[in-house]
């Protein structure tokens, strides 16, 4: 089973942080926050692998940029377990998105695309999404 949710037309800016809560399925080989200016482009992508595209228990960060992806960056801890709430916290400065995993490990991200704002998220996979938060 593969979900997805779309959120459109949100105001995330520079100096904001988005926390997301949610819980991943008992099964779940993957899930992904994706945030960009649109649909067809991902400025930050967060994929934490249970077991998939040949990881295991890894977080991988990427973009999605002209149709094509970019380099991945790994970093930070694994503190996602299936079937067990987790929180990742996002700030978004203008160099970098600084995203907090649930064990404190930091993920440093960079703005690949340099924007201030981003009006698209999507969540993909075996997650189910409890709450999104935008401050």
């Amino acid at each position: 089973m593969v979900n997805c949710m779309i959120v459109k037309n949100m105001s995330f800016k520079v100096g904001q942080t988005l926390t997301v809560v949610g819980v991943p399925t008992a099964d779940s080989t993957n899930f992904a926050i994706n945030v960009g200016p649109d649909e067809k482009d991902i400025t930050m992508h967060i994929n934490p692998r249970f077991t998939a595209h040949g990881d295991e228990n890894a977080v991988v960060c990427n973009s999605f940029q002209e149709g094509k992806w970019c380099d991945e960056h790994r970093e930070g801890g694994f503190p996602f377990h299936q079937g067990e709430e987790f929180k990742v916290i996002i700030e978004f400065t203008p160099a970098e998105f600084v995203v907090t995993l649930s064990d404190g490990s930091k993920i440093h991200f960079p703005n690949r695309m340099g924007a201030e704002k981003y009006s698209f998220m999507s969540f993909d996979g075996e997650v189910r999404i409890k709450s999104v938060e935008i401050k």
